[in-house]
């Protein structure tokens, strides 16, 4: 019953239309899936010989989470995950897009494997395969070891190697079954909320130490690939960036210029490494490689050329050239990055301002309904990187819905249906337009803990009682599970 639903997000400027989205249509063999994060979903925090990440770190100090809340328990998929397996197949999803937890593989950030962590992960990838979903996994999805934090975290160009090691055991020991993955989630958001904006731990406030853990990560990436490839003749190697498509907030050259910054520092910075050995021209005059720590020889490291390109898509953002005023810093964080920033722009290097409209509703979160986003991202990813294949690795959205008693615990949430619609719609039409893309990942698939936010958005396909445990499948996965069956989205 559609009216106990909050009002429909079907008519703003920029909206697909309903007779768009009945007509829209996905190949054949196009893969749906959704995603997750270890520390998000996993709990067991400290147990079997698992060390303490960052985030434990960092959600164990007061002060640090909204309402006080941390992730040592969360979905406890790691006592849960034959039961979450099991819902994924009902929605007929055939990929997970997982993270594995650095310091449950190697507690010390170094050394040999805790082989409690690697069978937890063995019998996951196992169950997965017995439901006729694809393991597709993150290397690293923020989590890491508190102890190489300790050694200087990121801008440590050790971790490269670390990162490299802790890959080859995995690849080495799980290669045989998973065939997809990905070094990092989001690597600019490690370099940048952990020690740029200081958000997100270590909760540093250096941009030399930004520049140089971004240089590590990129360096770690192409170490990742190959060590990844040499234990592993069946791996596909690929990526989970952050991306948003950048619209000039007028038609200035300077505006365009400042677009253009923007693309390349937060959408293609790392992508660029992998393919080229070079980073793009992300920064006002030249490329600052001496407070990077550039070495002669880094080409070579950084250049691995990706085997598919995956990306997450939630909304735009709009762009403004700061590079004549003076940089005082500031700005804030809406979720997935830092928006604005004071005179003189988000930091001294790109000196552009990055804003999120508001033409569009706006999700519980806070994050814009842009659908026409997707298409636009989507079709200059595919035309400048030769049609290399695209995964769609994260793209959801926030709505608190809960369940109905009058209606035996249903989870009517049609705006969550509305908001995918209206992307899918998009994606759809790209598609037709010949990008090349084979799969989207829902994010997420259940409820979970939102990083600094905790508890208090809800992203899931499924709803999660963080008391009892118990899954629901809202509105919105029983719609999902229809268009992964169908290819359509008209349900």
């Amino acid at each position: 019953m559609d009216h106990l639903a909050p009002h429909r997000l079907t008519s703003f400027p920029g909206a697909v239309s309903d007779d768009d989205i009945r007509k829209a249509r996905f190949p054949d063999g196009f893969i749906w899936g959704a995603a997750t994060a270890a520390y998000q979903v996993e709990g067991a925090w400290n147990e079997d010989g698992k060390g303490e990440s960052i985030w434990d770190r960092f959600t164990h100090t007061p002060g640090k989470v909204r309402g006080g809340v941390t992730g040592d328990v969360a979905c406890d998929q790691y006592h849960r995950y034959r039961e979450d397996v099991d819902l994924m197949r009902q929605l007929n999803l055939r990929s997970y897009r997982f993270s594995i937890s650095w310091p449950r593989i190697q507690p010390n950030g170094t050394g040999a494997p805790n082989m409690k962590g690697l069978d937890y992960y063995s019998r996951l990838v196992d169950a997965l395969l017995a439901a006729g979903i694809r393991p597709w996994c993150t290397l690293y999805h923020w989590d890491l070891p508190q102890v190489l934090e300790d050694r200087g975290g990121w801008p440590n160009r050790d971790l490269a190697g670390y990162f490299a090691d802790y890959a080859g055991i995995l690849a080495e020991h799980l290669g045989d079954r998973i065939t997809t993955w990905a070094p990092f989630n989001m690597p600019w958001a490690i370099a940048y909320m952990g020690y740029a904006a200081g958000s997100f731990p270590p909760c540093r406030t250096s941009m030399a130490d930004f520049l140089k853990a971004a240089h590590t990560l990129g360096l770690a990436q192409g170490k990742a690939h190959r060590a990844v490839k040499a234990a592993s003749a069946k791996a596909s190697f690929g990526s989970a960036y952050e991306m948003a498509p950048a619209y000039p907030k007028t038609d200035s050259e300077a505006d365009r210029s400042a677009a253009e910054r923007y693309h390349a520092m937060n959408n293609v910075f790392f992508l660029e490494a992998a393919m080229t050995g070079r980073y793009p021209n992300a920064f006002v005059g030249d490329a600052p490689l001496d407070l990077m720590g550039y070495r002669p020889g880094d080409e070579a490291i950084l250049k691995a050329p990706l085997d598919w390109i995956g990306l997450h898509y939630y909304t735009r953002r709009v762009i403004s050239d700061a590079s004549h005023e003076q940089h005082f810093g500031g700005g804030s964080f809406s979720g997935t990055e830092i928006e604005s920033g004071g005179p003189g722009g988000r930091d001294p290097y790109t000196r552009f301002s990055a804003e999120m409209p508001t033409e569009g509703p706006l999700t519980e979160a806070g994050l814009e309904l842009w659908p026409r986003g997707i298409y636009d991202l989507v079709s200059r990813i595919s035309k400048d990187y030769n049609g290399l294949p695209i995964e769609i690795t994260e793209s959801g959205c926030s709505y608190l819905d809960e369940p109905y008693d009058e209606e035996n615990g249903r989870i009517p949430d049609r705006r969550r249906i509305d908001w995918y619609r209206q992307v899918l719609a998009e994606l759809a039409r790209v598609i037709a337009d010949g990008a090349s893309v084979r799969a989207f990942h829902a994010w997420t698939l259940l409820d979970n803990f939102q990083w600094a936010e905790g508890y208090t958005e809800r992203y899931g396909l499924m709803h999660t009682d963080f008391h009892s445990q118990k899954r629901t499948i809202k509105d919105s996965g029983l719609w999902f599970g229809r268009v992964a069956a169908t290819n359509r989205l008209d349900w």
